[in-house]
């Protein structure tokens, strides 16, 4: 017998608040601020011990579960980032983001009528055409990576046309990488113009940054790329690539989003937090969910300033709603992505 369905959780936790109806006024950035930036400090250890208590802390459990887990679905932007993707991976994949859930299912949990869907599709170029088909009126976003993704080391010109080009072929958010030695030399100048050029070619789609936090030597070096980025004009911050060896974390996390939280508090401009790359189960999504909850509120839980990118965490969490509605696990092949 199917358990009692956390629709009255999951009504409260999927809609926006109230604050979060109103479209956000997107950052224009600001001029560079060196001496702002002289004064960033990151204690390392102070955040090691405010990540261990996240879990810690609170538990969710049962119905709150679900719903939480329904929230996520709706901020993931399903990837793939594979050499050998196919128009056809790619299709079956905008297929996913549009029912993430299987029918079946949703009767069980009655969410049937709230229309569940990821947030966005994120891809290569090459397959932004595919995608474009598969999507349109969905309302769904569809993200392109750009500028030499994952290295970011081809000539600035032709990282610029790249960004060009994936919009003109339909993506409205651009996943842009930064080039790592700009912060790794300290030249934040450069760094900041940068991230400015590939803000006025992306024109009307968002801007997210990437990071790669594995790669930038220590904490501080990504408390400065983060703030550089901000000012520069980015919507969204993301630490990584996936495609390095060490990719999101909770720790690098926690230091990107204090410094959304003091670019917030600097200007009044909401910026938007991605952790891609190592969140591919349940577990890890809820923590990251709490600690954006508790560091910079609910309205930071929505689509527009919060994303996870991922793609088996979607199947993780499917197998983890079939078990509150069932009691049992269900096989990992009954919940494949594309």
């Amino acid at each position: 017998m199917a358990k009692k369905a956390p629709i009255s959780l999951v009504k409260s936790t999927l809609s926006a608040t109230a604050s979060g109806d109103a479209e956000l006024v997107r950052n224009p950035g600001m001029a560079l601020d060196l001496q702002h930036l002289d004064k960033i400090r990151v204690n390392k250890s102070a955040v090691v011990r405010r990540c261990a208590g996240y879990g810690a802390r609170r538990s969710i459990k049962k119905q709150q579960q679900a719903a939480w887990l329904l929230k996520a679905i709706s901020l993931i932007d399903l990837t793939t980032l594979s050499g050998d993707d196919t128009e056809d991976r790619v299709k079956r994949l905008c297929s996913k983001a549009k029912q993430p859930v299987g029918m079946a299912l949703q009767r069980q949990l009655g969410i049937e009528a709230m229309n569940l869907s990821t947030a966005a599709v994120c891809v290569y170029h090459e397959m932004l055409g595919a995608a474009c088909e598969s999507l349109a009126g969905s309302g769904l976003h569809l993200a392109a990576v750009s500028t030499g993704f994952p290295a970011g080391l081809s000539p600035l010109p032709l990282r610029i046309a790249e960004i060009e080009y994936s919009v003109a072929a339909g993506a409205d958010e651009i996943d842009i990488v930064i080039s790592r030695r700009h912060v790794l030399e300290g030249n934040w100048q450069a760094l900041y113009d940068e991230v400015k050029a590939f803000r006025k070619a992306c024109g009307p789609a968002h801007l997210k940054t990437i990071l790669a936090t594995g790669e930038l030597g220590n904490l501080a070096n990504v408390a400065k790329a983060s703030m550089v980025c901000m000012m520069a004009g980015a919507d969204f911050i993301k630490t990584s690539t996936g495609k390095e060896t060490e990719n999101a974390t909770l720790v690098v996390s926690l230091v990107m989003v204090r410094m959304i939280r003091e670019y917030f508090l600097l200007t009044g401009f909401y910026i938007g937090f991605k952790p891609a790359g190592g969140v591919s189960d349940s577990k890890t999504a809820l923590l990251y969910m709490t600690m954006m909850q508790e560091e910079l509120g609910r309205r930071w839980l929505e689509p527009d300033l919060f994303r996870f990118g991922a793609s088996s965490l979607l199947g993780d969490i499917e197998r983890q709603l079939d078990h509150y509605d069932s009691g049992n696990y269900s096989a990992a092949y009954r919940h494949a992505i594309a």
